[in-house]
């Protein structure tokens, strides 16, 4: 095993790679309830969705320990599974059956696009503050999910939305966990968001506003009202998949995974010594396990995974080898027997989860060139509009819609890659056509 992960040529050993792989899985373990609270609000069943995310979560972490050997931890993406349940299902109105074959055709589409070693073209033809505009606007997404489920902010018809009631025991068990949650990330506590999330729950249980838990641990919840949904509604209903509507859908996912992907595997392979040359070691293994974890993801029946910048932990605790990532895995069939806690991490509970990470992404602004106005406007569209309209689609479309004009008017328009006049032409008709 050692020989296989070459312990010796990157300078570790089983201690350090354990310990960095748990790291890791605590650094990210919180996926594992807010996934199913997200999703569950398309209707999904909420344990096999628990399931769900462990084995997409398990798959994925074994690809990448196995093909790529990189201490990168794989599982379902914050924000996808936000755009999956509230813009996909809840928004466009697509039944979540034909929302997961949109998972799996973006997931297929994704690792051909690698294979043919077509994902550097693609990522570059797309400019680089609209790429950091998406995730700004994702983590305000996300955030707002947050604010929205915990109470803090809830409807109102003569502003549309305005603060909730800050004295419910709900609301306040919300503001604890994001106190308690930033106070772990300032002390640098690994796992801040996940025992964030524990101390939360605890809060809650003493307290009484959260209910006593039926059980700690049980049987595994089933997975088949999720697993093969996917490939069951694409052969058997085509006709509600190849619609516009779903091309839409489709490129939405590609254009996260791409962007979210690329920069995590970027920043963990930085900080894990493994860049030479300024290019990723094995780099194309590392692809082709990250996007081939979407379409095992679909076929278990969730959301698109990608790697996790979690993994930074794992790394900073000496984990250098994809026997980490391994290590993550198996933390992660462990956890799968832990389906009763479910019922005490409420929506209260994941939504410190939500704003934090929101914050986080948010961090993006800084490398968007705000003093060019050709380049400020679209960015800003694409950001604002998704919480606005609570869709990601809707964002990603605006901003691709608005920046081939900012730049023509501006001048620039031979800077525009080819790609973008296609994806201009898209979206302009998602607009006249779907919204």
């Amino acid at each position: 095993m050692a020989r296989y992960f070459q312990f010796a040529e990157e300078g570790t050993n089983y201690r350090r790679e354990i310990i960095g792989g748990v790291t890791t899985f605590l650094a990210m373990a919180y996926i594992m309830f807010v996934n199913p609270t997200i999703l569950s609000a398309a209707g999904m069943d909420k344990g096999a969705l628990f399931t769900a995310t462990a084995l997409a979560s398990i798959v994925g972490c074994l690809l990448m320990a196995f093909i790529a050997r990189y201490p990168v931890a794989i599982a379902p993406s914050m924000g996808l599974n936000a755009f999956f349940a509230y813009s996909v299902v809840l928004g466009m109105g697509v039944p979540w059956q034909t929302a997961l074959v949109g998972v799996l055709l973006s997931g297929v589409i994704f690792v051909l696009i690698t294979a043919l070693k077509l994902r550097e073209m693609i990522l570059d033809a797309i400019p680089q503050d609209l790429k950091m505009a998406s995730a700004c606007g994702i983590g305000l997404f996300i955030a707002f999910i947050g604010f929205k489920d915990s109470g803090i902010v809830v409807a109102n018809k003569a502003t549309l939305v305005t603060l909730g009631d800050m004295t419910s025991a709900g609301t306040l068990l919300t503001v604890f966990g994001v106190f308690i949650s930033i106070i772990f990330m300032l002390r640098r506590v690994p796992g801040a968001i996940f025992f964030g999330m524990i101390a939360t729950s605890c809060l809650g249980l003493v307290c009484g506003a959260i209910d006593q838990p039926t059980a700690v641990v049980s049987s595994i919840p089933s997975v088949a009202p999720l697993f093969g949904v996917a490939v069951t509604r694409l052969f058997d209903d085509p006709g509600s998949v190849f619609t516009l509507n779903m091309l839409v859908v489709v490129l939405t996912f590609l254009f996260v995974e791409f962007f979210d992907t690329d920069g995590t595997l970027m920043a963990v392979a930085t900080k894990a010594g493994l860049i030479e040359n300024n290019r990723m070691k094995r780099a194309g293994p590392a692809l082709l396990a990250d996007s081939s974890s979407i379409v095992a993801a679909s076929v278990i029946g969730t959301s698109p995974t990608t790697s996790f910048i979690e993994s930074t932990a794992g790394v900073a605790s000496g984990a250098r080898t994809g026997f980490a990532a391994l290590v993550t895995a198996l933390m992660f069939v462990f956890a799968l027997f832990f389906s009763p806690l479910l019922q005490v991490v409420t929506p209260n509970v994941t939504a410190p989860a939500l704003i934090i990470v929101g914050v986080l992404m948010v961090s993006a602004l800084d490398e968007i060139q705000w003093k060019k106005l050709e380049i400020a406007v679209p960015a800003f569209l694409m950001m604002a509009t998704m919480p606005l309209t609570y869709s990601i689609a809707n964002g990603i479309a605006l901003g691709l819609v608005m920046y081939p004009v900012t730049m023509t008017v501006q001048g620039r328009a031979r800077e525009l890659h080819p790609i973008l006049y296609a994806l201009f032409v898209v979206f302009v008709l998602y607009f006249a056509f779907l919204t």
